[in-house]
């Protein structure tokens, strides 16, 4: 920065702010929390040897994630961002759960409420499409068929 108030780096760090400052253009002065985060994190040398070895373009997108990871380093140190992630996916998983026990408990209403409606002594096409589209079942393979008598044999002792 130069001639104005140094970057958040070099105040924290006690040092002038050089015009080719690595950090200044990322770290502001008017936003000091954002530095002190990531040098308690991963170190001000480590951080500046990892945006000079980025290109330009890529260095705001690297410090932002720098930023994120160090706040979740802080509230989690053991597992930072992946702990966050984990969370988000078994929340996602349990969602998904609910959602197929609520999707199956529409189906059976809906189910009960059709077989209302099918009077079962006056079997029609419609009734049999309805109750093969249930079963998952093509009405044109199933055939069917009355109770299937029971043979009785004899015991002999």
């Amino acid at each position: 920065m130069g001639g104005s108030s140094p970057c958040a780096s070099c105040k924290l760090l006690r040092r002038r702010c050089a015009k080719d400052c690595i950090f200044a253009p990322y770290f502001p002065s008017e936003d000091p929390h954002k530095f002190a985060i990531v040098h308690k994190v991963f170190g001000a040398s480590n951080v500046s040897k990892m945006l000079q070895e980025l290109p330009i373009e890529q260095r705001a997108d690297a410090v932002s994630s720098l930023v994120y990871e160090a706040n979740a380093r802080v509230r989690d140190p053991v597992y930072g961002c992946l702990g966050a992630i984990s969370y988000l996916q078994n929340q996602v998983s349990h969602l998904q759960m609910q959602l197929a026990a609520a999707q199956t408990e529409i189906l059976c209403i809906q189910m009960q409420h059709e077989s209302t409606q099918i009077d079962i002594h006056q079997p029609t096409n419609n009734n049999l499409d309805t109750i093969s589209r249930y079963l998952n079942f093509s009405s044109s393979t199933n055939v069917i068929q009355g109770p299937v008598p029971l043979k009785r044999e004899s015991l002999w002792i």
